[in-house]
């Protein structure tokens, strides 16, 4: 039996709407934060210009081309289903130190897809002009070493800032550690005398998301130093010379296949949420699933055109739902109820309630509420 693309039910994907925002009422804060444009940048990066200062970080110039080359990741609205690890990825997008998310699940169960797919809501961010770590205007005491120094000021004594789109860096299998938490940039340092810092993957995903795909095939090693730079929030490097210290706090998700082999209870114990993708489907949500992929398969700027719409009010609620997060409170009674729930379960540490109390108030802020209440506790 042929399945027409065209069907109705694959263009019915108000699932992300009406699903993740079921009872959000927007407040007076939305006439603040009109919905955001889509910031599409492109860069040509030129070997041979690098910043004044000791770190040897690259000039990113600007291109006036807007051509697009390589692959489009399919969008997250898009997705048939899977409305728990939609949600999941929306609160991490809220609050990137929420603890990380891990999806497990067998082949072809779209868990790659949705976490490329968190890309194209999360906001823009504002970085400091010739940071290497996409350093926050508003703090500078988190900024990488070097950066105070060599900071530029405008007219009316404002710092250089520069929009940029949220850094999305994928972790490889092989990944060394050199290109992980950064090493000597030999041609520069023999160039310039000097000992040149260059930056690793960690310095270029702070502010971001910081994807890992099959996380139990991680080296050890590696896996140890993330964590370890997760929970102090900031990558020291000491080595041949070199004494740097950069922040990083993405978003860490990470998605594995059990089949494939287990993940180690200590990186496990580290993710605030772990889900599944592998649930059962109606025949309806595959056909639709179906429809939906050959169509993005045969013409992916329908596809996009066609959650444009949802895409952007996802980007919206993001930025409304940081905002108040700030002001969202739990209260000792509701902390009660999460510490006894770890221990219902059997749960060791104090990892599994403070996870829990970060996840609920982030839902929270998530419908637009200052108050948790005992729906965003069971669901957290």
């Amino acid at each position: 039996m042929a399945v027409s693309p065209t069907a109705p039910p694959c263009y019915s994907l108000s699932t992300l709407h009406s699903s993740l925002f079921p009872s959000f009422k927007p407040r007076s804060l939305l006439s603040l934060y009109p919905k955001p444009k889509s910031v599409q940048r492109r860069f040509v990066v030129r070997a041979s210009a690098t910043l004044e200062s000791s770190n040897g970080a690259i000039v990113a110039e600007e291109s006036g081309n807007s051509t697009s080359y390589g692959r489009q990741f399919f969008p997250l609205a898009a997705v048939v289903g899977q409305d728990a690890i939609k949600t999941a990825l929306l609160l991490g997008a809220i609050d990137r130190e929420i603890g990380g998310i891990a999806i497990s699940g067998k082949r072809g169960t779209a868990k790659t897809v949705m976490a490329r797919g968190l890309h194209a809501i999360l906001p823009p961010i504002d970085v400091v002009v010739g940071s290497i770590a996409n350093a926050d205007p508003t703090h500078p005491e988190e900024w990488e070493d070097g950066l105070a120094e060599r900071v530029e000021y405008d007219s009316a004594g404002n710092i250089k800032t520069q929009i940029v789109r949220s850094p999305f860096v994928q972790i490889p299998l092989g990944v060394t550690e050199d290109r992980l938490v950064g090493s000597v940039d030999v041609e520069e340092s023999i160039k310039t005398g000097t000992t040149v810092f260059q930056p690793g993957l960690l310095a270029e995903a702070h502010r971001g998301v910081l994807y890992v795909d099959e996380i139990n095939l991680l080296d050890e090693g590696i896996g140890n130093l993330l964590l370890n730079v997760f929970t102090e929030g900031v990558n020291i490097v000491e080595r041949e010379g070199i004494s740097f210290r950069h922040p990083c706090k993405p978003l860490l998700i990470a998605t594995y296949n059990p089949e494939e082999g287990a993940v180690r209870e200590h990186l496990l114990d580290r993710i605030a949420i772990n889900l599944s993708a592998d649930l059962p489907m109606s025949f309806e949500d595959r056909v639709a699933a179906v429809g939906i992929a050959t169509q993005f398969q045969e013409c992916s700027n329908e596809v996009f055109k066609m959650v444009e719409e949802e895409t952007e009010y996802a980007k919206t609620q993001i930025i409304l739902a940081r905002e108040y997060l700030k002001d969202v409170s739990i209260s000792r009674d509701q902390l009660k109820y999460l510490v006894m729930e770890a221990l219902r379960g059997g749960c060791q540490g104090h990892r599994a309630e403070i996870y829990a109390a970060r996840v609920a108030k982030c839902l929270t802020a998530l419908e637009g509420r200052e108050k948790v209440t005992v729906d965003d506790l069971k669901k957290a």
